[in-house]
């Protein structure tokens, strides 16, 4: 009787995951005698726990290293659905923890320029963040953040299917360490996708990328008619990214 059984549990393993969606909040600072990055920084510190009590997924923590509209910091964090996170949401804000921690943000004069929020969509083959391991080491990574805005919709999808089928699979064979990759759904410059790697070092990131670029499979890949740059990418925009030092994925 127990053979059933394994297969039965082997079958619910192999289920897909249900695409996750991923929140970036970026807060917009000015660099003054407010410490508008300081004390962002401790806000995002002291909320980190809070929103991971209240529901939310791995939680990044980001500051701009080399990244246009310097500075900002950048959080990210997932959620199985929208009503979830909206749960999230409440539960979070009505914590005394966040109630604490946003009067003693707001107390020290202005706290940011603007905060600006993009909702994404985990890709189907990609559908939680992966949180790069930690073990052994000393220092943290440099993650990288790219936009690909596309030229409509129809040129979205086969960017995305692009990635599904191939592009991300030479990704990890060259070294690059996918974290996430997601379809905006609401945010700035849509139609788009935005994906994060990670890279052990800037040295890393220089092998890395040039390892890509020199791919057979990812020569081939691009050379299929309708997956050029030229036909389905209309702007890619990157920044380099270092983690915060409380930030769970580092």
């Amino acid at each position: 009787m127990a053979a059933p059984a394994v297969a039965a549990l082997n079958t619910t393993a192999a289920a897909p995951l249900k695409p996750s969606l991923l929140t970036l909040t970026r807060f917009q600072l000015r660099n003054g005698p407010d410490n508008q990055r300081q004390r962002a920084a401790d806000f995002l510190k002291a909320y980190v726990p809070v929103a991971r009590r209240a529901g939310a997924g791995p939680m990044g923590v980001f500051s701009g290293t080399v990244a246009e509209d310097s500075p900002f910091l950048l959080a990210l964090s997932s959620y199985p659905g929208l009503a979830e996170l909206e749960a999230a949401e409440a539960k979070a804000t009505a914590d005394p923890e966040f109630h604490k921690a946003v009067t003693a943000w707001y107390a020290g004069g202005l706290p940011y320029m603007r905060i600006e929020v993009s909702l994404l969509r985990a890709f189907g083959g990609f559908a939680t963040i992966a949180v790069p391991p930690t073990e052994g080491r000393k220092a943290p990574r440099l993650f990288e953040l790219r936009v690909y805005e596309s030229v409509n919709y129809l040129t979205l999808e086969r960017k995305i299917q692009m990635f599904e089928q191939g592009e991300i699979d030479i990704f990890r064979r060259v070294g690059l360490l996918p974290v996430f990759f997601g379809r905006t759904l609401a945010g700035r410059n849509m139609p788009n996708l935005t994906y994060m790697v990670a890279h052990d070092d800037w040295a890393a990131r220089e092998r890395h990328w040039r390892a890509f670029g020199g791919d057979p499979e990812w020569k081939k890949l691009r050379e299929q008619p309708g997956l050029s740059d030229a036909e389905i990418v209309s702007n890619i925009s990157s920044s380099l990214l270092s983690p915060l030092p409380f930030s769970e994925i580092r």
